[in-house]
């Protein structure tokens, strides 16, 4: 069986992940601001009109990002090879065997499947198969692509705040994840991954673990050293 945290590793950039993360926590910081000082609603109104701002400004802030790391949004929303038709932006991150179609939901809170609709059901369906296509391009899904989520969900508490970010793999029943870290956890797979820089020699790749990060002594901690010392 596949390696789905490997696979996602793989094909999705760590500063893909990092400025999803920024710019849908800012877009609810900005759908609750303009709730609060544009719309005169009661609380319960308020946290709907907030909820739709939200979804809405993320979304559209995912598909600015994920283009800019190299994804490609699905060519006219359609599944190459079905007739399925998505209505939300998916992009496609090529991976070096298994690539990725990865879309945006939010989740009613941590670790709850995102309510099922038209785009996400078809999405899915890739976690199964997809019949081959004659298209080649890096824009069109392949058979052994996996359909992965980039997840939210908000902070019940405080208006503006997300209490989760998560990755999340959905069975293609949409009944239960089949994979799924908070963004913290995955994100430190990263760290983990070799790092295979190109031999100047020609000799071929050296494979090299990513050196660990040095804890910062602050000066006034450093042991005192003499003058002319190294």
């Amino acid at each position: 069986m596949i390696d789905i945290r490997s696979a996602i590793l793989n094909a999705l950039p760590r500063e893909l992940l990092i400025d999803l993360e920024d710019r849908l926590r800012a877009a609810a910081l900005k759908a609750a601001e303009v709730v609060r000082k544009e719309l005169p609603l009661n609380a319960k109104r308020s946290r709907e009109a907030e909820g739709q701002i939200r979804f809405r400004l993320q979304e559209q802030s995912y598909e600015e990002v994920v283009q800019q790391h190299g994804g490609y949004l699905l060519p006219d929303g359609v599944m190459w090879g079905t007739d399925l038709k998505v209505f939300q932006p998916f992009a496609r991150f090529p991976g070096s065997e298994v690539g990725i179609i990865l879309g945006f939901a939010a989740m009613a809170e941590p670790g709850k499947i995102p309510s099922k609709n038209q785009s996400r059901a078809a999405g899915v369906t890739l976690n199964v198969s997809l019949q081959p296509s004659l298209f080649d391009e890096d824009d069109c899904p392949k058979p052994s692509d996996i359909f992965v989520l980039f997840l939210t969900a908000r902070d019940r508490q405080q208006a503006g705040m997300i209490e989760e970010i998560a990755i999340g793999v959905i069975g293609a029943a949409y009944k239960d994840f089949i994979f799924y870290a908070s963004l913290d956890d995955f994100l430190r797979g990263y760290d983990s991954k070799p790092v295979v820089p190109d031999e100047p020699d020609g000799s071929g790749p050296k494979v090299k673990l990513r050196p660990t990060r040095k804890l910062f002594v602050p000066p006034e901690k450093q042991p005192d050293t003499e003058v002319g010392e190294e």
